[in-house]
């Protein structure tokens, strides 16, 4: 069984030739950012970054928005015993968000690299919990087997197009480009050109 402990992300993320690249996580960063303050038409003050790792998102986030209110959610004990109290990172899973006792909505809502490793039924109820704390945009990253993707593939969740499309339909999130996605609730935010449907 996998573990995500710190030799777990000292081989992805921090040594030499690491396929998570920091100049590559500033981009994603600049882009969600640039995408959740379009759709809002006011600065993002606060994230939610589902499947957080050790929050390499957190440190461009804060000095892109200075009092930006960030929450991390991960699983790895080790990310959580290590950084939690200094990178605001709560233990949890993405299937079940609704347990962590998050009260309000989130401007951007962020899950990057992560549903690939889980299940179905937990990618389901994680998109569900996500849609109803999405408050603007959420960032979401899925990559179907067909993408020519380098990095882990120990317990990769072999999922076609089609597949995450349903996933998304089903929870509510309308794909507008990116890896973006608004509430479907929230469309009038965004034109209907803008909206990948």
């Amino acid at each position: 069984m996998k573990v995500y402990d710190r030799s777990y992300f000292e081989r992805w993320y921090h040594a030499p030739g690491a396929v998570v690249r920091p100049d590559a996580t500033r981009r994603k960063v600049r882009l969600a950012l640039a995408a959740a303050e379009y759709v809002l038409r006011r600065p993002v003050r606060s994230v939610l970054d589902v499947g957080c790792g050790e929050a390499p998102w957190r440190a461009s986030l804060m000095r892109a928005r200075p009092g930006l209110r960030y929450v991390g959610v991960d699983s790895s004990e080790y990310v959580v015993q290590r950084y939690g109290r200094r990178r605001s990172i709560r233990s949890g899973t993405i299937g079940k968000l609704d347990a962590l006792g998050l009260r309000r909505r989130f401007d951007l809502v962020v899950c990057a690299d992560v549903l690939e490793y889980v299940s179905t039924p937990e990618v389901r109820a994680g998109l569900a919990h996500m849609r109803a704390l999405t408050g603007g945009l959420a960032y979401i990253e899925a990559f179907v087997s067909a993408d020519d993707m380098i990095g882990d593939r120990q317990d990769w969740h072999h999922r076609s197009a089609r597949a995450y499309r349903e996933l998304f339909a089903e929870a509510g999130l309308v794909a507008c480009g990116l890896h973006c996605y608004v509430p479907r609730e929230r469309l009038d935010t965004v034109s209907i050109l803008e909206r990948c449907e």
